[in-house]
């Protein structure tokens, strides 16, 4: 499938970190460098795909350490330098001609979703680019004896960055500059490698939490840093939002409420199914993300929409909710009609809702009212629905 994919380069020994097993299988709190590392990727609304390069000898220690991907990517295995590795998941991504690829290392678990947004879109339009940090420290060039390392020049600093990953680029771009190099020129990062080919990479300003996990003392600060997130992510805030939606009857001889075909003399008239009530709560919950309403995700003059059934509508909100590391709480609607009766039919358009949410029925709530034969939907030209959205989140600053 087109789109944007993720390389994780996971091949790698650790040799440098003096583990019995590779660095990126260690535990890091409850789960794997590698667990949070694919999380950060998975979790992600600009990443569509992940391919994970691994080390032919470990099949068994990517299922034991990230049992919960096993179904969510793809595996290919690395080669005896980080060069070839991405070679083979180049390669291995070609056939599902993906729009541009991010490249990133195991054992960089800090990566920011921010960074990730800036390099995906950034390579989304068509340029090559790199996350980086500057140079703060004064650089010294040495020279070392057995007895002494000592200062020979400083160097300016001016200008200099430390390359991170990820690194994005177009697919096509990234493909044909590995193609070009041999093995035996040995790169130690893909932005090397395109620049052998003259093209230009931007840089992208990271921050130092962007660490690659190479040394014991990298691993304890990770260790430390790992504590600091999970404390900051159990401090939660809930969220409220609204939604609104109205739809008017036509020829037909049903409506679809809360994801459940009723039968009636005429049916909603809409691009889609006209679902009132999926609509209203998909609006509810987007309002309480703040990400916008049904009509920017799903816009109504987009023909692929027409005729579709809402409940992808709802389960695409339910899934930013949980991109954003949030729990849905409780979603109430309300429909307004003088006809069909709703009673009937309420226990199973709230079963049917706590599936699509994938939340307890017990946190569904399904009410009708009439308009007193007030209104349109009183003459019985429409149908509305309201609908209330409570969410809990990672609170911010």
């Amino acid at each position: 499938m087109p789109g944007t994919w993720a390389i994780i380069v996971a091949a790698g020994r650790g040799s440098r970190l003096g583990t019995e097993i590779p660095k990126q299988y260690l535990r890091l709190g409850k789960h794997s460098i590698l667990t949070h590392t694919l999380k950060k990727f998975l979790e992600h609304p600009l990443i569509d795909k992940i391919l994970v390069v691994i080390h032919p000898d470990d099949n068994q220690l990517f299922q034991d350490s990230c049992p919960d991907y096993l179904d969510k990517v793809l595996l290919e295995q690395g080669g005896k330098t980080r060069q070839i590795s991405v070679r083979n998941g180049l390669k291995a991504l070609a056939v599902h001609t993906p729009d541009c690829v991010l490249i990133h290392d195991a054992a960089r678990p800090f990566v920011s979703a921010d960074v990730i947004s800036i390099l995906a879109s950034t390579a989304q339009g068509g340029k090559a680019c790199i996350a980086a940090t500057p140079v703060v420290d004064s650089l010294k060039s040495a020279s070392e004896t057995e007895d002494s390392i000592k200062v020979k020049k400083s160097i300016k600093r001016d200008g200099l960055w430390h390359a991170q990953t990820p690194q994005a680029f177009p697919f096509t771009i990234i493909q044909k500059a590995h193609q070009s190099v041999s093995d035996q020129e040995n790169h130690t990062d893909d932005a090397a490698i395109a620049e052998t080919c003259g093209i230009d990479i931007t840089l992208v300003p990271s921050d130092r939490n962007n660490i690659k996990i190479t040394t014991t003392e990298d691993l304890r600060l990770a260790e430390v840093m790992i504590a600091s997130s999970i404390t900051k992510r159990s401090i939660m805030e809930s969220r409220t939002g609204l939604g609104y939606d109205v739809h008017c009857f036509e020829a037909g001889d049903h409506v679809t409420l809360c994801g459940v075909d009723i039968p009636h003399t005429r049916k909603l008239k809409g691009h889609s199914d006209a679902d009132v009530g999926l609509h209203a709560l998909t609006d509810a919950l987007l309002g309480a993300l703040c990400e916008g309403d049904i009509g920017t995700h799903f816009p109504p003059s987009d023909p692929q929409w027409k005729d579709a059934m809402s409940d992808q509508f709802l389960a695409f909100a339910k899934n930013r909710v949980t991109k954003r590391s949030g729990k849905i709480i409780h979603v109430d609607v309300t429909l307004i009609c003088e006809k069909p009766k709703i009673g009937p039919h309420r226990e199973a358009m709230v079963a049917r809702m706590a599936e699509i949410l994938d939340i307890s029925p017990s946190r569904v709530s399904i009410k009708a009212t009439t308009s007193e034969k007030l209104g349109f939907t009183g003459r019985e030209e429409g149908i509305a629905a309201q609908a209330v959205a409570t969410i809990q989140i990672p609170a911010e600053d």
